[in-house]
């Protein structure tokens, strides 16, 4: 283990920024399980870690080899508030992970540093106004400088878009798909605890809804695509999900979003994105991909198994929605997130044993027609739905690190077979790989549950 100058450093085919964070230990310690060792060859040959406190990091290290030694690592000082410094880490990696946030705050210049350095970039992040900002603001400078910037490649979003391709694929001509809708249920045998970082994103991003929309407003308008049938019907607040076994609310996460990005990219795009250097294979392949994937409707919602837990997730929302438009009620909620969340967020988050002992299970259900011509029948009703199921270990601090570097692995494995640079989705960018078999060999699971006719 090595602190090192930033000047002398080698360069790494991976840093990750944040480390000593909530979530960046964790990501720590599943990159750990993938360097590349004479009896285990892997495509993470070099990694380092950055942040703003070496001591904290040292710390982290050592917790992230436990009950190894830890490996010599080198570990780099920077900050999101010195731009010279994110550029100097970004100047020595292949690829940079972020888990700096929240991202409004602090995800701005780490972006910026890997556009200028033509570093690639994968973050975390589950805030639409950063995603979207950062497509506005650096896509022509990354597409320019070969730097591929790919957001929320934890738990926000890869479930959800990959869980959506996943439940697409099952809808074979003549049939198509027109509505999607995700329930999604967070199990234990003991207390669930969520992310800090999440509750503070979810705070700040509802006390700037308002610019959100001002700033989707003042975009160009992207053609939409085309979806078979019309428009979910707008349901009633709390729904009883009899064939799941769930009570369910609409929740407003960023996986919808991301999901409808995803599909906009690929209406316009509809064999994909094509690689810098890809082979004749892979090209075939993802053609075949795309054209399996169609425009879909596409909600999420937060599903119990006790109505209480519903009337709980209400609560929560109710005092974000209220006390997060003003200054002292932001405040407020960050320094009580116990009480004002009932309980699901604490400023220390969960023990390891809440974390071993937490699961998730995200429903697909989707609605369409057994036969496409079909829709075009005045008034003529989806006839036909499938079910598919995403599940895995907890969400922020194993599925997280699971997904985000798995999709490390491929940018750095597989790098000819992507776009030569841009911001872009994880779906639109890792749609065609093997992403979804990686996260089935580590712990994250697809499966097909039902189809019946309406």
């Amino acid at each position: 283990m090595a602190t090192e100058t930033l000047a002398s450093d080698p360069a790494y085919d991976l840093i990750i920024l944040g480390a000593s964070g909530f979530t960046g230990q964790y990501v720590l310690r599943e990159a750990l399980k993938f360097l590349s060792s004479p009896s285990s060859p892997s495509p993470l040959r070099s990694l380092a870690i950055a942040g703003r406190h070496p001591s904290k990091l040292k710390s982290t290290l050592q917790w992230a080899a436990s009950p190894s030694q830890p490996p010599s690592i080198p570990i780099l000082q920077a900050d999101t508030s010195s731009p010279d410094s994110l550029l100097a880490i970004a100047r020595q990696a292949r690829l940079l992970v972020s888990c700096v946030g929240p991202f409004r705050l602090h995800g701005r210049p780490v972006v910026s540093a890997c556009c200028e350095a033509g570093t690639d970039y994968l973050d975390i992040s589950g805030e639409p106004e950063f995603m979207e900002r950062m497509e506005a603001e650096f896509h022509e400078k990354a597409a320019d400088t070969g730097a591929l910037v790919v957001s929320a490649c934890g738990f926000d979003s890869i479930p959800a878009e990959f869980g959506m391709m996943f439940h697409c694929r099952k809808w074979e001509p003549p049939s198509v798909v027109s509505r999607i809708e995700a329930y999604l249920s967070l199990e234990s045998n003991r207390r669930i605890v969520g992310n800090m970082g999440t509750y503070e994103s979810a705070v700040l991003g509802v006390a700037n809804a308002g610019k959100l929309q001002e700033f989707r407003r003042s975009r160009p308008r992207r053609p939409r695509p085309k979806i078979v049938g019309p428009p979910p019907p707008k349901g009633p607040l709390i729904e009883h999900k009899k064939e799941l076994g769930l009570w369910a609310v609409i929740l407003p996460s960023a996986d919808a979003t991301v999901v409808r990005r995803t599909l906009t990219t690929i209406n316009e795009h509809p064999h994909g994105l094509p690689g810098m250097d890809e082979s004749p294979d892979f090209a075939e392949t993802r053609k075949a991909f795309w054209s399996s994937i169609k425009p879909t409707y596409f909600g999420v919602k937060l599903g119990s198994k006790s109505i209480f837990g519903i009337f709980r997730a209400i609560v929560t929302g109710f005092f974000l929605g209220v006390f997060a438009k003003f200054a002292l009620g932001r405040s407020l909620l960050l320094k009580f997130p116990s009480f004002f969340s009932a309980g699901w967020f604490r400023k220390k988050g969960p023990s390891e044993e809440e974390v071993r002992n937490a699961t998730f299970k995200m429903w697909f259900v989707g609605q369409g027609y057994s036969d496409e011509k079909l829709a075009s029948q005045p008034g003529k009703k989806p006839d036909k739905e499938i079910i598919t199921r995403v599940s895995g270990p907890e969400i922020g601090y194993v599925t997280t690190p699971i997904a985000l570097i798995q999709c490390a692995l491929i940018v750095l494995g597989q790098r000819g077979n992507l776009l030569k640079g841009g911001v872009y989705t994880a779906g639109a960018v890792f749609g065609p790989t093997d992403l979804q078999k990686r996260l089935e060999e580590n712990g994250i699971s697809f499966d097909f549950i039902s189809t019946r006719n309406r």
